[in-house]
C-alpha cells in the first residue's frame, strides 16, 4: 500500500537547501516545496501594498488571503496568480522575509497551507522550521549546515547577476542578521531538530550532497518502493 513521504530539510540561509530540496525532490518524484519563497512573496506583497512590517495584524491579513503558487520545472513562484520569482529574491526582499517570518499569525496561516500541499502528494519541503514545527513527523528530517564564509560566497554568487550586485560584506552582515533573527525569534525559531540528520555541506559539491542526501531518504523509505508521488 502507497503512503506519503515528508523529506524535511532545515537550515540557515546560503546552506544550499533550495537547490538541493529542488533536485531530491526531482530525482524522487515528489513535489518541491519552497518555504522560504512563500514568505518573502507575503513580504512583497506587503511592501507593495505599502503595509508596516510592524504591523503584526495587517501582515496576517495578507498572508491568509495570499495566494501562492509553486513549481519546480521550471521554477516559479506566484503571487496571486502574478510571476514574482525575480521580484522575491532581491536582498530588501529577503531582510523584509525574514522579519515576516517572525509574525506568529503569518507562521501559522502559510503553515496551514504547507501542510494543505503535503496532504495528497510526498513532497521535500525546505525551511527552518520544517521538521520541528511544520512536520515534526516528517519521515526523514535533514539539517543542512555550511561555515558561515561558504554560505556567504554561494549567496553572493547567486546575487551577482542582478543590479545593483552586493558586496561580499553587505552579503555577510545580511546573512549574519537574518541567522540572528531566525535562531533568536520567539515563534519557530531555526533550530535543528532532535531527530534531524546534520550535514556540513561545506566541502561538497551539489552532487555530492544529493548523493549522500538521496541514500539516506532511500534507507529511510524503504528505498523508495512504497511512497505515493
Amino acid at each position: 500500500m502507497s503512503r506519503r513521504i515528508i523529506v524535511a530539510i532545515d537550515g540557515p540561509g546560503g546552506a544550499g537547501k533550495s537547490t538541493i530540496a529542488r533536485r531530491l525532490a526531482s530525482k524522487l518524484g515528489f513535489i518541491y516545496i519552497d518555504t522560504g519563497a512563500m514568505y518573502r512573496a507575503v513580504a512583497l506583497w506587503a511592501m507593495r501594498q505599502g503595509v508596516d512590517l510592524s504591523d503584526m495584524l495587517a501582515l496576517e491579513q495578507l498572508a491568509i488571503a495570499a495566494i501562492i503558487g509553486l513549481s519546480a520545472d521550471p521554477p516559479r513562484v506566484t503571487l496571486n496568480d502574478e510571476d514574482v520569482s525575480e521580484a522575491i529574491r532581491s536582498p530588501e526582499i529577503s531582510q523584509a522575509a525574514s522579519r515576516v517570518s517572525s509574525v506568529a499569525g503569518v507562521r501559522r496561516a502559510l503553515v496551514q497551507k504547507q501542510r494543505q500541499i503535503a496532504e495528497n502528494s510526498s513532497v521535500v519541503m525546505e525551511g527552518r522550521d520544517i521538521g520541528t514545527v511544520v512536520f515534526p513527523n516528517a519521515d526523514v528530517k535533514i539539517f543542512l549546515d555550511a561555515d558561515p564564509e561558504i554560505r556567504a560566497s554561494r549567496r553572493l554568487k547567486e546575487l551577482e547577476t542582478k543590479a545593483p550586485s552586493p558586496s561580499k560584506e553587505e552579503v555577510v552582515r545580511d546573512l549574519n542578521e537574518r541567522d540572528q533573527r531566525d535562531r533568536t525569534r520567539a515563534e519557530s525559531p531555526l533550530l535543528q531538530a532532535p531527530d534531524a540528520v546534520y550535514f556540513d555541506s561545506s566541502a561538497h559539491s551539489i552532487e555530492e550532497v544529493e548523493l549522500g542526501l538521496l541514500k539516506l531518504v532511500r534507507e529511510r523509505t524503504s528505498n523508495g518502493k512504497d511512497y505515493q508521488r
